[in-house]
């Protein structure tokens, strides 16, 4: 027989049990809110009958009632039936927060668990509960609901809101509460989720584009800040780890330090600030924090981490107003929106820091912590405009450039022209000293500026061809006359150079004691139409060989360049295709009174026949 103090201890239980189910039952109402439990810690299979039950105000927060102690811990409350006779409709327990995981059981029987009980246990901190109560299991008098809830102090854990607890229960139909836990679930658990996704894509997307452009590294630091914040979001995701809490809560604690580095350079360099001091000592704080967790112990956790976030906050803090310090002395027109949403996030870290401190509903802090990540998706998207707005001016620039170069290059052939016409040659020698000179005092100079400066390697190399381009028209404006033997040299050097470049064996056969002369417009010309043929074996051939063979022959100057590649594909209308600069080089040949003729068979390769006459390409030996 059980002893009489055991028998007192179990009449008293009763007792209030049967007094907190009166009190919490108003008159006709449809739902019932619960306030006052009895609680009695122990891992047991049910409510320890044995154990000194003691009352209890929902919710309970561990960190004030059961400091430093862990679950599970048990809690009984007591009701009546909320159905009438003939009705059908199911009742339904809410349970806004139990942390970290917690069973239901009504009347002594198992209707609910959130997951596993055991470390390490199911994470449900952020979850609302909903549990349907079986109608048979309901007793038309008193009922008797026990729910177990596991738990860690909040010494042991980085945040309050993941510290051990249970919220105010309320019961009520279920189709009435169902619509309250799906509210609850959107704002606790779904928006921050679809924030924190959005966050990972968006963050990844301009980690990559900040580190391909890398005068643009603030892109990079704030892409890591998106990925790290939604880090912490993980478990949201994650609500079972198969790893002790204890880590768990170390890994979270330590991301913030990461997050600081991240942030304070994301508005450094957004700022076109460079600090060597923040370089060295992000990092070393990025060790430091994590080895004094470590050093501190989990017992000492939740102090240390809330001591590193003030810390850590000022760093932020710092860089923030050095950031609209160098906005406002720029006059940027977007200082007051920035400030805007930095005034913002340090509003919610504040309320997030003082609910830290000081409990209570956790509300606030929900609300603070999704502000955090809706400001980091407003600013991304800003970063994302200015940047394709940037990348626009660049394309336009570009475009600029190269009509600069093409009215450039009409402007010499226009003159080249225009002097060969004149046929003065005092007037013809003096203008194609003055535009080769500023050719190559301006445009030369300033081309070879961006060759050496542009981060765009496409930009690079258009303004490295428009050079090459330049310095041919400029040798060309000279007017002095070429050996045939100096060009075929020069040649040579320059297409054989390519092809072995490209990986492609090269033939050249040409005779070595000629004594012509080839005029300056006629050396243009062909290098340019060499330079298209090599061109297009390079990139479009696909072969391994090719071959170019020059001769001097019935009074026509004659350059062969064959290739064993795919050959030329046939368009419909039986004609070669146009593309590869084939008719360019067509154009130029027939400028100096000659052709270009092309052979090509699909798998044949391709064979380009230039022929110059003599008496327009080459002039006598003076």
């Amino acid at each position: 027989m059980s002893s009489p103090a055991a028998l007192l201890r179990r009449l008293s239980s009763l007792l209030l049990l049967l007094m907190f189910a009166l009190a919490a039952l108003p008159a006709a109402a449809q739902t019932l809110r619960i306030t006052s439990a009895l609680v009695a810690p122990g891992d047991t299979p049910g409510f320890p009958g044995d154990a000194d039950a003691r009352p209890v105000t929902l919710p309970d927060d561990w960190s004030r009632t059961r400091p430093n102690e862990a679950g599970p811990v048990w809690y009984r409350v007591g009701f009546r039936a909320l159905q009438r006779p003939g009705d059908d409709e199911l009742s339904a327990l809410y349970i806004e927060r139990a942390c970290t995981n917690l069973e239901v059981h009504l009347n002594g029987q198992l209707v609910f668990s959130g997951g596993r009980m055991r470390e390490p246990a199911t994470n449900n901190c952020g979850q609302p509960q909903l549990v349907t109560l079986p109608s048979a299991l309901i007793a038309p008098e008193l009922n008797t609901l026990d729910i177990k809830v596991t738990g860690q102090p909040l010494a042991r854990v980085g945040s309050r809101w993941r510290a051990g607890g249970l919220s105010a229960l309320e019961l009520g139909p279920q189709s009435l509460l169902l619509h309250r836990q799906a509210r609850q679930h959107t704002f606790a658990v779904a928006l921050p989720q679809a924030l924190s996704a959005t966050l990972l894509l968006m963050g990844s997307f301009m980690f990559v584009l900040g580190t391909i452009n890398r005068r643009e590294s603030h892109l990079a630091y704030f892409g890591a800040l998106s990925v790290l914040w939604s880090a912490l979001e993980a478990r949201l995701w994650l609500r079972t780890v198969p790893v002790d809490p204890a880590v768990a809560e170390f890994l979270l604690s330590s991301l913030l330090a990461f997050i600081t580095l991240a942030a304070v350079q994301f508005l450094l360099r957004y700022a076109r600030h460079r600090s060597r001091l923040a370089d060295r000592l992000l990092p070393l704080q990025c060790v430091a924090m994590p080895a004094s967790l470590v050093l501190a112990g989990a017992a000492h956790l939740h102090t240390l981490t809330m001591l590193w976030s003030l810390l850590l906050g000022l760093q932020v803090g710092a860089a923030a107003l050095l950031y609209l310090r160098a906005q406002w002395r720029a006059h940027s027109r977007s200082s007051w929106v920035m400030a805007a949403t930095l005034g913002t996030l340090a509003l919610a870290a504040l309320v997030e820091f003082v609910s830290q401190q000081i409990g209570g509903s956790p509300l606030p802090a929900q609300a603070a912590r999704l502000v955090a990540p809706l400001m980091f998706v407003v600013v991304g998207l800003r970063l994302v405009q200015q940047h394709g707005r940037a990348l626009q001016e660049a394309e336009l620039g570009r475009a600029h450039l190269e009509e600069r170069v093409r009215e450039a290059t009409a402007e010499i052939e226009r003159n080249f022209r225009q002097l060969a016409e004149l046929r003065v040659e005092q007037i013809t020698e003096r203008e194609r000293k003055r535009i080769a000179a500023d050719l190559h005092d301006d445009l030369g100079a300033k081309l070879l500026t961006i060759v050496h400066t542009s981060d765009d390697q496409r930009i690079s190399t258009l303004a490295r061809e428009a050079l090459e381009e330049m310095r041919l028209s400029v040798r060309g404006l000279t007017g002095r006359a070429v050996r045939l033997a100096d060009a075929l040299g020069d040649w040579r050097a320059e297409v054989v150079n390519r092809l072995a470049q490209a990986g492609i064996q090269a033939e050249w056969d040409a005779p070595e004691d000629l004594t012509q002369m080839l005029s300056a417009r006629a050396f243009v010309q062909t290098t340019r139409i060499l330079r298209e043929a090599t061109s297009n074996i390079i990139k479009h051939s696909g072969g391994s060989h090719a071959s170019v063979t020059c001769t001097v022959a019935d009074g026509d100057f004659k350059v062969v360049v064959q290739d064993d590649g795919d050959g030329i594909k046939i368009e419909n209308d039986g004609r070669l295709d146009r593309g590869h600069g084939m008719a360019t080089m067509k154009n130029r040949a027939k400028q100096l009174q000659g052709q270009c003729l092309v052979e090509s068979a699909p798998g044949r390769g391709t064979v380009i026949r230039l022929t110059i006459p003599l008496d327009r390409a080459l002039e006598g030996a003076a």
